[in-house]
C-alpha cells in the first residue's frame, strides 16, 4: 500500500485502526469502487458498497469527513423525514443513539435541550436530526470504523491529466499527490462535481431560462410573488430583501460616487432569463452563548466598514428583523443561517467556484470567513446597529470545542450548488411538484424547491434589492430517478454522480439536502455493485433488480 508510507506516524494510526478489507490500491490493483469525496454521500455510498461485499478506495480532498454535514449543517432540512431510509436513516439514529449517552452533554442536560421542533416528527421515532458538527463526525466514524472502511485524506484529484479513460471508461484516476487509484466503477460524491468534469461528462453551471424545460421557478425572479405550476404560493423576491429606499451608492444620491461592494453592476437581467450566477454560499456557523466554550466575535484586522454599509443602511431605512436564522443545537450550540437582506450568505461572490482551481476555491472560501468575521461584529458591537441587534448578537461567539481552527470558524463552506451534470434524466419542477413521475426512483426529495439569493443590483427605482430567493412548496415526497445519477451513456459508462446529479437549477433545490445526498450515495453504489456483478455499464444495471436490492436496503421509494 504505496499510498501509506510517507504519512505521518499518528495519521497511520488512524488509518490503519479502520482497515478495509481488500484495501485501497493506490499504483496497483484496482478495487471495486472508488469513491472520490467523503461527504455525507460518499460515506453512505462506501458503507454500501463494503456491505455487498465490494472493496472500496474512499478519497477525501481535505482532512475531514462528512462535507456539510460535519461542517456546521446541523438543522437537518429535508420535509417529510418519513422519506429517509437506509443508511441515511442509519446515521439520524446514531445521533440519537449519541445523545442518549449523558457523557456527551456537557454543556447543558438533556432535558433542557429544545430544538423548535426539528429533532422528532412522530412519537417514539429512533431518529434524531439536529447535531452539534463534533456529533456528525462522532457518528461517521464510527459507522465507518464498524465496515472496516479506510479513509484516505487529502488526495486532491489532478483535474488537469489525471482521469484516464478507454473506450468511454474511467480506468483510473491521479491525484496532485502522484497516487493513481484504479477501480471498476467510480463515484464522484463532491460538492463541485470534480471527477465528473474531469471526465469529460457534460453539466452546467447557474440557472436555466424557464423555456429551456418549461417551468416558472427557474431563471432571473424580479418579481416580488409568482405561483407555481399546481398552484401553491412561491414567496420569491419578498423573502431576504432588503427594505425599501436603501441608496446603492457610497455617497447616497450620487451615482458618480460609486456602487457599494457586493452589488452587480450589469444586473439583474430579464425575468426568467437563465445566467451563470450560483445562488450565495456562507458558513453555517456553529455558535454557543455559553461563557466557558465561547470565543467573542472579533473584528477583523483587515475591516471594511464599507463592505457593511448596505446592512446599515438597511436598518436605519426600517428593518426590524433579525439578520439570522438561530437554530439551536445540543449544548448551547446553533446552526447560524442566512436572514433579511443582508445577513451571513456572501451573495454574488461565488460565480467563480465552481470551475476555479484548488488555491482560487481556497481563496474564495477566505473571503467568505473573512466577510462573516466581518459581519458578526458589525452586529455586535458596530455604534450604528440597533441596541437590541448588538444586545443579543454579543452574547453569542464561535466555539472552541467543534474545528481545527483557533478562531472557531470551520473549513467547510457551505457549497450550496455548483456545476450540474446533463444525465440520462434531468429533474425538474414537473418531478418536484408531482406532474411527471419517474418509473426509477432510488430514493424521495422532499424539500421545497429553494435557491438562495444570486445577485444583489440596482432595481428601477435607483434603490439596492437581491434577486434569486425562491421557496416554492413541493406536495409531497417525490421519486427521483436513477438515471439522474448516471452520465449519457457516450459520455462515460462507469461513473455514478450522487452530489451534482442531472437536475435544473430550481429542481437541484429541493433535491440538495444532506439527507438525500447519503440515500443518493447508498444508491449509487447499490447499482454500482450491480454493474460490476453483471459486468455492465452503469447505464444498463436493470431497474428490476436494482429496486430489489434498494428496497432490501431499507430505502424509501414511494410514499
Amino acid at each position: 500500500m504505496k499510498a501509506f508510507h510517507a504519512l505521518p506516524i499518528l495519521f497511520l494510526f488512524f488509518l490503519f485502526s479502520c482497515t478495509n478489507a481488500g484495501g485501497p490500491a493506490a499504483d496497483g490493483e484496482p478495487t471495486d469502487i472508488v469513491i472520490y469525496g467523503a461527504s455525507s454521500a460518499g460515506i453512505a455510498a462506501a458503507i454500501q458498497a463494503q456491505r455487498m461485499g465490494k472493496t472500496v478506495t474512499l478519497l477525501e480532498p481535505s482532512a475531514r469527513i462528512g462535507g456539510l454535514t460535519t461542517g456546521g449543517l446541523g438543522q437537518t432540512d429535508i420535509g417529510n423525514k418519513q422519506a429517509i431510509g437506509g443508511i441515511s436513516r442509519e446515521f439520524y439514529e446514531g445521533i440519537k443513539s449519541y445523545y442518549d449517552d449523558p457523557s456527551h452533554w456537557t454543556f447543558q442536560t438533556k432535558a433542557e435541550y429544545k430544538d423548535g421542533g426539528q429533532t422528532q416528527t412522530k412519537e417514539g421515532e429512533t431518529a434524531m436530526w439536529t447535531f452539534e458538527p463534533s456529533a456528525a463526525l462522532s457518528v461517521y466514524e464510527n459507522m465507518l470504523k464498524q465496515q472496516g472502511i479506510t479513509v484516505i485524506f487529502n488526495q486532491q484529484l489532478d483535474r488537469s491529466t489525471g482521469v484516464k479513460k478507454e473506450t468511454g471508461e474511467i480506468t483510473s484516476i491521479t491525484m496532485l499527490s502522484g497516487e493513481t487509484y484504479h477501480g471498476k466503477v467510480f463515484i464522484d460524491a463532491t460538492y463541485e462535481g470534480d471527477l465528473m468534469a474531469a471526465a469529460d461528462v457534460p453539466y452546467t453551471i447557474g440557472r436555466e431560462a424557464n423555456e429551456t424545460y418549461q417551468e416558472t421557478q427557474n431563471g432571473v425572479h424580479t418579481r416580488l410573488k409568482d405561483t407555481t405550476m399546481t398552484g401553491y404560493p412561491a414567496h420569491n423576491a419578498m423573502n431576504h430583501n432588503f427594505v425599501d429606499g436603501v441608496d446603492p451608492y457610497i455617497i447616497k444620491g450620487d451615482p458618480s460616487s460609486g456602487l457599494l461592494p457586493f452589488i452587480d453592476p450589469e444586473g439583474p437581467g430579464e425575468y426568467g432569463a437563465g445566467d451563470k450566477r450560483v445562488q450565495a454560499y456562507c458558513f453555517r456557523m456553529c455558535i454557543t452563548d455559553h461563557p466557558d466554550n465561547r470565543i467573542p466575535f472579533e473584528k477583523p484586522a483587515d475591516y471594511n466598514e464599507l463592505d457593511y454599509e448596505l446592512l446599515l443602511r438597511n436598518y436605519e431605512a426600517g428593518e426590524d428583523g433579525f439578520p439570522w436564522i438561530n437554530s439551536k443545537m445540543p449544548n448551547r450550540k446553533t446552526d447560524t443561517n442566512n436572514r433579511t437582506g443582508f445577513s451571513t450568505d456572501f451573495i454574488g461572490q461565488n460565480y467563480d467556484y465552481p470551475e476555479a482551481s484548488y488555491e482560487e476555491r481556497e481563496q474564495i472560501r477566505a473571503k467568505h470567513r473573512q466577510y462573516q468575521k466581518g459581519l458578526m461584529w458589525t452586529l455586535a458591537y458596530h455604534p450604528r446597529m440597533p441596541e437590541k441587534i448588538k444586545n443579543e448578537v454579543s452574547r453569542w461567539g464561535m466555539t472552541k470545542d467543534e474545528f481545527a481552527r483557533e478562531d472557531g470558524w470551520q473549513a467547510q463552506l457551505y457549497v450550496r450548488e455548483a456545476r450540474r451534470m446533463i444525465g440520462e434524466y434531468v429533474m425538474t419542477q414537473y418531478n418536484c411538484e408531482g406532474l411527471e413521475v419517474v418509473e426509477d426512483p432510488i430514493g424521495m426529495g422532499a424539500y421545497g424547491m429553494d435557491s438562495h439569493h444570486t445577485q444583489r443590483y440596482v432595481n428601477e427605482e435607483g434603490f439596492v434589492k437581491n434577486e434569486g430567493n425562491v421557496e416554492a412548496r413541493v406536495a409531497a415526497p417525490y421519486p427521483i430517478s436513477y438515471r439522474s445519477i448516471i452520465p449519457k451513456r457516450q459520455a462515460c459508462s462507469n461513473l455514478l454522480v450522487p452530489i451534482c446529479l442531472s437536475a435544473s437549477h430550481i429542481a437541484f433545490g429541493s433535491i440538495r439536502m444532506e439527507p438525500v445526498f447519503m440515500v443518493l450515495g447508498q444508491s449509487a453504489a447499490t447499482a454500482a455493485s450491480l454493474a460490476i456483478d453483471g459486468e455492465l455499464a452503469v447505464q444498463d444495471v436493470p431497474y428490476a433488480s436494482l429496486g430489489a436490492q434498494l428496497v432490501a436496503g431499507k430505502q424509501v421509494l414511494k410514499n
